[in-house]
């Protein structure tokens, strides 16, 4: 028996080859898929390469007289947060959405996170468990003569920026609305680390600014530390808020720290650009 359903097997096989042969599909093009550009350069302020990763909308045109805001992505690398914060804002951005213009993403992409986005601490454990610490100071000037210069220099951008920070990311958007608030308009800080060096960013007095802020806070459901500086961070805000100045606050109990920004970011959203959603 075993001998007969081999050989029927021997005799069957290029029928079989020749039925799965006919179902293979040819690939007629094969091209990259590209979202936007990528900008290599040469930082003076930190003496190194940099990578920024761009966002563009699909029919932005350096011809155009259209202008667009730009929201400027910490932790911005292709492996780390810029690919689903550009595709939230494409979404948002689409007509049939309407919940922002359509932007520019520009993701800032790390070398050493823990040194570009801390101040100098005096607590030793800080310094152990990051002992290259301590360069925010040079990071800011970084974004400030560095990257937003190239950025209006070679893009068709408007006025209206947006900074978006979480985590260790969320500490230095903090530093900047705190010491140097006019870098933008709109600050996204998710989970900010405020506990770094004693929680010492949260007795700072902000620094005064003119301009319209909005400013969004929001975490997760992260323990009783971070939850309690994240609304200490509100508070503090809020005590010091201007006229000209919308603040947020969000907890979402269902994420955690590491899912929270991607729901944050679209809430936040919303409430900034205030734009009317079609139906």
């Amino acid at each position: 028996m075993r001998i007969k359903q081999l050989f029927l097997i021997i005799i069957l096989l290029p029928f079989y080859n020749q039925i799965f042969s006919q179902n293979e599909i040819k690939i007629d093009k094969k091209t990259s898929l590209s979202i936007g550009e990528k900008i290599e350069f040469k930082s003076e302020i930190l003496d190194e390469n940099r990578i920024l990763n761009i966002y563009l909308p699909n029919k932005y045109s350096k011809d155009s007289l259209k202008t667009y805001p730009v929201i400027y992505l910490l932790d911005g690398s292709i492996d780390e947060d810029f690919i689903h914060i550009s595709g939230l804002v494409q979404f948002c951005s689409f007509s049939w959405i309407n919940i922002i213009p359509e932007s520019i993403v520009v993701g800032i992409s790390n070398v050493d996170r823990k040194k570009d986005f801390t101040f100098p601490t005096t607590n030793k454990k800080d310094k152990k468990s990051f002992p290259t610490t301590g360069e925010s100071e040079k990071f800011i000037n970084f974004i400030e003569k560095e990257v937003q210069p190239l950025i209006e220099q070679n893009y068709k951008i408007n006025l209206n920026r947006t900074l978006i920070g979480q985590s260790l990311g969320g500490l230095l958007a903090t530093e900047i609305l705190f010491k140097n608030p006019n870098l933008f308009d709109n600050y996204i800080i998710a989970s900010p680390s405020l506990w770094w060096d004693n929680e010492s960013l949260l007795k700072y007095t902000p620094s005064l600014y003119q301009s319209k802020k909005s400013i969004y806070i929001a975490v997760g459901k992260e323990g009783k530390i971070m939850e309690r500086i994240a609304k200490e961070l509100y508070d503090k805000l809020n005590q010091h808020k201007k006229q000209n100045t919308k603040l947020y606050f969000e907890f979402f109990e269902e994420q955690n720290h590491g899912d929270v920004l991607h729901l944050a970011v679209y809430q936040s959203f919303g409430k900034i650009f205030n734009k009317t959603k079609n139906n």
